[in-house]
């Protein structure tokens, strides 16, 4: 990639504006009187594309394509799922750890490290599930979920979570719910996105990405539906984010992560256009404060801002 074009892909939204305006002089001033910080990401990308892209948005490493999700630790090791297998890489991108599907099932579509070095499992198929696996690739539990659909297993559920109370939070596309599933398989909590404050099932809000943030509150990616929202934990709407509040740049809204700062950053993964938002991170404002153009992202981590690490688990 030119090495021009690869910055200027990375550069804020709100900068990108600012420039454009400061071209016309009468709105010179505006533009440079805009406090909008420079913002800038480092990110790990799970898609066509899969690897690590530079704060100058520079390919600095990747590895096969097609990842459904992506998660690099704290100590530097990167998980990836794919449809038939996980994986996991070293620092130094040695591959050290797979897990591979088993012949029944349908695909596995992502993947969580455990505090306890176990890794969670998502597998779709006649019989969906959540799967703990050990280091020897074990199966140690199994979590039956209900997304109330079994015929198309590509969107029985996604980007399923072990929460910190033991539960396991998982989205389920057809079914219009996001629910909250205790060790034994039983349902706690069911968010759901298909009433009629989101326009009925009719609307297609199917949750993809579900987040349980820190003080309890659940954020739900809506892929086509291109809509993010917060439920509190009685399943009130807290924040939401549609296209009427960013300029239609959601396009599929697969990805979804919440940085310690309050800032959501969001996919676009339907959107393929060149040189058209894939990536983009909002204020609790839903003011656009940066931005990625380039390759195109199922999901994502941000890995860090403006040279400094993200602490802790990432929430996405």
């Amino acid at each position: 990639m030119n090495k021009y074009l690869s910055v200027l892909l990375m550069i804020p939204v709100a900068l990108i504006s600012a420039i454009t305006v400061a071209q016309d002089s009468s709105d010179k001033v505006e533009a440079e009187s805009s406090s909008t910080p420079l913002i800038k990401h480092s990110v790990l990308i799970a898609g066509g594309f899969t690897g690590i892209l530079d704060e100058n948005g520079q390919e600095v490493w990747k590895t096969q394509g097609g990842a459904k999700d992506a998660t690099q630790f704290a100590n530097g090791n990167i998980l990836i799922t794919y449809k038939d297998k996980v994986v996991e890489f070293d620092k130094d991108k040695k591959q050290i750890w797979s897990f591979t599907k088993s012949k029944e099932d349908a695909e596995l579509v992502s993947a969580w490290r455990l505090p306890n070095s176990k890794t969670l499992v998502v597998v779709l198929g006649g019989k969906p599930r959540l799967i703990e696996v050990d280091t020897d690739g074990k199966t140690v539990s199994s979590i039956k979920i209900d997304p109330e659909q079994i015929q198309n297993h590509h969107m029985q559920t996604r980007m399923a979570r072990k929460l910190n109370n033991g539960n396991y939070l998982a989205p389920h596309l057809f079914g219009y719910s996001v629910r909250e599933y205790t060790p034994g398989g039983k349902i706690v909590a069911d968010f759901q996105t298909d009433t009629e404050h989101f326009g009925g099932a009719e609307a297609k809000n199917w949750p993809f990405t579900a987040i349980r943030t820190s003080t309890g509150s659940t954020v739900v990616g809506c892929t086509y539906g291109n809509r993010v929202v917060e439920f509190d934990a009685e399943g009130k709407i807290v924040w939401e984010l549609t296209n009427k509040d960013v300029g239609g740049i959601i396009k599929d809204a697969c990805g979804v992560q919440r940085l310690p700062n309050g800032n959501t950053v969001v996919t676009s993964y339907g959107q393929r256009a060149q040189g058209a938002v894939k990536i983009f991170e909002v204020t609790p404002e839903k003011e656009v404060v940066w931005s990625y153009r380039g390759h195109h992202a199922h999901h994502f981590q941000i890995l860090t801002t403006n040279g400094k690490q993200i602490e802790g688990d990432p929430m996405k």
